[in-house]
């Protein structure tokens, strides 16, 4: 391929250095002729979608234990998956992991379709996470691009449009290298190439096997790329979360519409969210305590500061809205982020 990047290359470095990742087959027993399951492909691939790797594998592990095939997952109620999938955020992947689950058990018999467009067309898979399962489980040569791809394509062709308006760039340019032979290994070989050696700050220019063919470090502004166009100041909002807890100790709670920021999960009745001062929308009739202290959170979009207010109510208390669950059933973990830091403010001031 001349004095281009050649993808043989890349793919004896990844069959050297490949990460160990638990839902990936690796390059020697795949070149054995061991084939990645489609549902741990899947899996993955959803729970990666804008989150890291070693945030990704603990919850991998929990799922694929509690629900090994994609019918188990089908077969699961609704209130455990969104449990299980407190803390890893962006939780319109879980309801949509559920939908997508049930129709390939119910209408695939179990087998998720092989081509991008036919897995385009299950809830939750887009662009991306169609070509990235239909490459790394069915060999289809499919371009895969992440992030990772993305700066190693800036960096090794020297691309200096900033991103977002170079991603059609990028993604031209990674098609030109996805080679016919093994592409589900080279769209890994890629990632991890970005993820191990190619990374945003202090690239390992000197171990990496495209070092020769790489215009941007021939350049000397390889830790400059990719560029980036900046992006606005996210807005601050402001809200109220109520925490209400019973004289039987349990606790006051409500699932959250389906709808929306953290549809479905488990949460802390709140107020509406809002850039100015939010209006008071206690659950339950109590004598309510400010604490005094704001539970913070940053979503994609805009910041979040939460007022909290407590207070102990008796056993008869009938809420407005939301239900209470009994102490022994209340697990912190099954919320989400926003609503964990919220109960670990108000906790010390309602125990029994």
């Amino acid at each position: 391929m001349g004095d281009g990047p050649d993808p043989a290359d890349l793919l004896a470095w990844y069959d050297a250095h490949a990460r160990d990742l638990p839902w990936r087959v690796a390059p020697a027993a795949r070149l054995a002729g061991a084939r990645p399951d489609p549902y741990r492909v899947w899996l993955s691939e959803v729970m990666l979608q804008q989150t890291t790797v070693a945030a990704v594998r603990a919850y991998f592990e929990r799922f694929t234990a509690l629900w090994p095939t994609v019918e188990a997952l089908a077969a699961a109620p609704d209130a455990q998956v969104m449990g299980e999938w407190a803390g890893l955020g962006y939780y319109a992947r879980a309801r949509n992991l559920l939908k997508c689950a049930r129709v390939v058990a119910e209408d695939h018999g179990g087998r998720f379709p092989e081509t991008r467009e036919a897995l385009m067309a299950l809830p939750g898979i887009g662009p991306y996470t169609g070509a990235a399962i239909a490459a790394i489980a069915f060999d289809a040569p499919e371009v895969v691009v992440d992030g990772n791809v993305e700066r190693v394509m800036a960096r090794v062709h020297d691309i200096r449009t900033p991103l977002p308006a170079a991603k059609p760039e990028l993604v031209r340019a990674a098609a030109a290298l996805t080679p016919e032979r093994r592409p589900g290994c080279h769209a890994q070989a890629v990632m991890d190439l970005g993820a191990t050696i190619c990374t945003p700050r202090a690239p390992a220019c000197g171990i990496c096997p495209w070092w020769g063919a790489c215009a941007a470090r021939k350049a000397g502004v390889q830790a400059e790329l990719p560029r980036k166009t900046p992006k606005k100041p996210k807005p601050l909002r402001f809200g109220i979360a109520y925490v209400a807890r019973r004289a039987d100790g349990a606790w006051l709670l409500e699932t959250r519409p389906d709808k929306g920021l953290l549809g479905g999960m488990l949460g802390w009745p709140g107020s509406d969210w809002t850039e100015s001062a939010p209006i008071p929308a206690p659950p339950i009739e109590a004598d309510w305590t400010d604490l005094g202290e704001e539970a913070r959170h940053t979503f994609t979009h805009f910041h979040l500061r939460l007022a909290i207010k407590v207070a102990h109510v008796p056993q008869d208390a009938a809420p407005l809205r939301g239900a209470f669950t009994p102490a022994t059933a209340f697990r912190p973990s099954d919320l989400p982020t926003v609503m964990r830091k919220v109960f670990d403010l108000a906790r010390s001031s309602l125990r029994h």
